[in-house]
């Protein structure tokens, strides 16, 4: 069974940034990429950024790109920088592993964290 925490959301004004952080519990860490999603209520679980199993690869949605990166260390943690942040981006956001290729549908991955909220807003 694989264990997710997501932590690091907040309040913050549009034009702001917030630091999401995940630590994974999960055997052979860097087997397996990483991946971020978001889900807004009474919305589908929407793709945001993903890593490749090294890390030297990143991908982004559209809606997030410039403005987002993702990262992770070789231990256990992967990482949501986000700057310029919009109140399109409010929801709550979730990280999630796959052992398979890049894939940007969340019916792809099977294993979640708790989540955390992330709200823009004057």
């Amino acid at each position: 069974q694989v264990y997710l925490k997501e932590s690091g959301g907040g309040l913050v004004q549009p034009g702001g940034s917030l630091r999401l952080s995940c630590a994974a519990s999960v055997l052979t860490y860097n087997n397996y990429r990483m991946a971020w999603f978001r889900q807004s209520p009474g919305k589908e679980r929407e793709f945001v950024a993903a890593t490749s199993r090294g890390g030297a690869t990143s991908y982004y949605a559209d809606s997030v790109k410039g403005r987002f990166t993702v990262s992770r260390d070789n231990v256990n943690t992967v990482f949501l920088q986000m700057n310029s942040l919009k109140p399109e981006d409010t929801a709550v956001y979730y990280c999630t592993v796959r052992a398979g290729p890049h894939s940007t549908d969340h019916t792809d991955y099977s294993d979640w964290g708790q989540g955390t909220q992330v709200t823009v807003s004057s």
